[in-house]
């Protein structure tokens, strides 16, 4: 696996994800942010890394959370039709 400055990978052993500084040979260097907003630098073998996969991009974000706030309004009209009484159709 060939990595490079800027590439998010993660340890094999759990998921957290640690941005790429420097590769050198077979080690890594790597910056991630802990919980308290610390910003942490460690040395790593490549063995103990894998890519991480990508995350959807902005965009795709954003249709989807449009598509939620459809579904959600066709759902609260259902909702209110339900208060209301039923109407008889006219043929």
């Amino acid at each position: 696996m060939e990595l490079k400055p800027g590439d998010v990978v993660t340890l094999k052993s759990v998921g957290h994800p640690l941005t790429v500084v420097e590769v050198n040979e077979d080690n890594v260097a790597c910056l991630w942010m802990g919980g308290e907003g610390d910003l942490f630098r460690e040395t790593l073998p490549l063995a103990v890394l894998e890519l991480a996969e990508a995350e959807d991009s902005e965009d795709e974000a954003e249709d989807e959370t449009d598509e939620d706030e459809v579904e959600d309004e066709a759902e609260d009209d259902e909702d209110e039709d339900e208060d209301e009484p039923k109407k008889k159709k006219r043929a």
